[in-house]
């Protein structure tokens, strides 16, 4: 039994829905381990090149689960652009957050040109500092309109920038502002 088999068993034993789980033995999960430091901040290393979600192809797709869904998450690659398409037409809010770190990208640049790629496609979006910082390319990513100006696009609804224990900066069509972070005693 491999990776995605037990997983596929956990999530269902934890009630996830997996009706549009798709295996293959092409290729191992995309892993992700997320460290806290003292201070509660976190770290991540990814175990991916190139992992399974890299592989789903747009045959693959059950349009009739994407035609009952509400929300679509963390669109990649052709087959989820078909799939944001499907999704889209059926009146789905289209949720993005890139979560964006550089060591998988060949360059920053590339970096920024993948994620820009949907960005349009997208009602709600989640970046991070980090990720505010690469895609407004050297402006002042603390002068909220220029975050306006770059980032915000027609279509979109909501912006949530993330500051980490600080909170977070949100942006609509009608306003803008901030929720500060709550205080977290940190457990591992």
């Amino acid at each position: 039994m491999n990776l995605g088999t037990c997983w596929l068993i956990f999530s269902r034993k934890i009630t996830l829905t997996t009706l549009a789980s798709v295996l293959t033995h092409m290729q191992g999960l995309h892993w992700l381990f997320v460290t806290l430091t003292a201070e509660g901040e976190r770290g991540f290393m990814f175990f991916r090149n190139p992992s399974a979600e890299m592989l789903l192809c747009e045959a693959e797709l059950d349009v009739n689960l994407i035609e009952k869904a509400s929300i679509l998450l963390k669109p990649r690659r052709s087959a989820h652009i078909a799939a944001m398409e499907m999704a889209k037409t059926s009146g789905c809010i289209l949720s993005y957050d890139p979560n964006a770190r550089l060591l998988p990208w060949p360059s920053a640049e590339a970096a920024r040109g993948g994620i820009i790629s949907i960005w349009d496609e997208a009602d709600m979006i989640k970046i991070s500092e980090e990720e505010l910082t690469l895609l407004i390319e050297g402006c002042d990513a603390s002068d909220d309109n220029v975050v306006l100006e770059k980032l915000f696009h027609s279509n979109l609804k909501l912006l949530l920038v993330t500051e980490g224990s600080n909170g977070c900066k949100y942006y609509t069509q009608e306003f803008k502002g901030h929720v500060g972070g709550g205080v977290v005693n940190c457990t591992r």
